[in-house]
């Protein structure tokens, strides 16, 4: 376990941009707040809940002088629970979880010498990316043949749902920076929540990020106040707005839509009510816009029991909703390794932080892609019930890796 630390704290301007705190740092952000952190040490495990109590732990012992500014852990934890997981230690980083307060956190050996803030370079975006870049896993034609199989289970009465991934390899024929990609993600969403996470390990090579903008909120912790925005049931969004109206009154009365969302908002609902002595949640989903997608969205918010466990504690009891998953979870689970031709790694995972108060907040991996050098690989999924129909599903995913990609040609 790492040794605690005495940690030096200092303000920073109100408009810091935490994309700024340094080249390979770990960022998690929406709306302008979130955390930067650049790590040295990890721990590791597959036991998402015990992991997180040995970080609190750990957090409760630094010294630190500035109460508003507790210490805290990152992590982009891997889509199947029983992977194992790192939850990183950072040495420098950047809190701004409240509007205008924002704080350099330091246990560095250098911690004495200046800071000096590393801004995003600027550049021009690059061209469209030709089909000869691009390959698709598995096909479209491939992916409809899936859809079918996992219909035929739902239907035949082994599931409700299951949700169902591809990916898109890309050769950009450049060497790819996640920083601006992720600026750019944060310029078309600021209300998605931006990552970018520094990946370690294997051999020696270009260096590894992890890269998205996720709409889905899977936990928020303060205090005894804990909130969730599940999302599930999709529609496009349109340039028209009659057309974009249509398809969100569309989406709103669609049956196989509200079936895949319910599946979502009873498992949320199962799993946070032992822990909360009030739940409250949207009686009907409302429709959630980002600038691609319409989305069935239902928010939640509670007031945890006393003792409250942390945001981890959460994560680990909430993760993989069917939003990413499926129900039943481990029949689903089975059937995404069984029909999905790859392994998803951090891709539909949490990502976020915990501090040492056990408050955080964690959103689900999606619209994101993993960097390595001049290489991406994007993931995008569509979730499965008895009403979906293949070339719709397909449709999605090839929406959603269109959205992507644009925003990857500022990479």
């Amino acid at each position: 376990m790492t040794a605690p630390l005495t940690i030096r704290t200092r303000r920073l301007g109100p408009v810091f941009d935490l994309l700024a705190l340094h080249p390979d740092a770990f960022v998690f952000e929406r709306a302008g707040l979130g955390v930067a952190a650049l790590t040295t040490s990890a721990l590791e495990g597959a036991d998402v809940a015990a992991l997180g109590r040995e970080a609190l732990a750990l957090l409760r012992g630094h010294v630190v002088p500035t109460p508003d500014a507790p210490p805290f852990v990152v992590a982009s934890l891997p889509f199947h629970p029983t992977d194992a997981a790192e939850i990183l230690v950072p040495e420098r980083s950047i809190r701004r979880t409240r509007p205008g307060d924002t704080w350099l956190l330091d246990a560095s050996a250098d911690s004495g010498t200046t800071f000096e803030p590393e801004p995003v370079p600027g550049r021009s975006p690059h061209g469209v990316f030709t089909a000869v870049q691009l390959s698709e896993h598995p096909s479209s034609e491939d992916y409809r043949e899936v859809v079918g199989d996992a219909r035929s289970r739902i239907r035949d009465g082994a599931l409700r749902k299951v949700v169902l991934a591809r990916t898109v390899a890309v050769d950009a024929g450049r060497s790819l920076d996640p920083r601006r990609l992720a600026h750019r993600l944060r310029a078309v969403d600021p209300q998605a929540y931006s990552f970018v996470v520094p990946l370690s390990g294997g051999e020696a090579g270009p260096r590894r990020s992890f890269v998205g903008a996720s709409p889905e909120l899977l936990l928020s912790r303060r205090g005894r106040e804990v909130g969730s925005n599940p999302l599930a049931g999709s529609a496009p969004r349109s340039g028209d707005p009659a057309e974009d109206r249509a398809n969100a009154e569309a989406l709103s009365g669609s049956s196989k839509d509200r079936e895949e969302h319910e599946i979502v908002v009873e498992a949320v609902a199962e799993t946070l009510q032992p822990f909360c002595t009030e739940l409250a949640w949207d009686p009907e989903p409302v429709l959630r816009e980002t600038p691609n997608v319409w989305h069935l969205s239902t928010r939640f918010q509670g007031v945890l029991r006393d003792p409250a466990p942390s945001a981890l504690d959460l994560v680990a009891a909430l993760h993989p909703t069917p939003a990413v998953g499926g129900t039943p979870r481990d029949v689903a689970l089975d059937a995404i390794s069984a029909l999905e031709p790859f392994d998803r790694g951090r891709y539909a995972g949490p990502v976020g932080w915990m501090d040492a108060r056990g408050d955080g907040e964690w959103a689900i991996a999606l619209r994101c892609a993993e960097l390595r050098g001049d290489r991406a690989v994007l993931y995008a999924g569509a979730g499965i019930v008895a009403g979906s129909e293949p070339d719709d599903e397909v449709d999605e995913t090839e929406r959603k890796f269109r959205a992507f990609l644009d925003a990857l040609r500022w990479g």
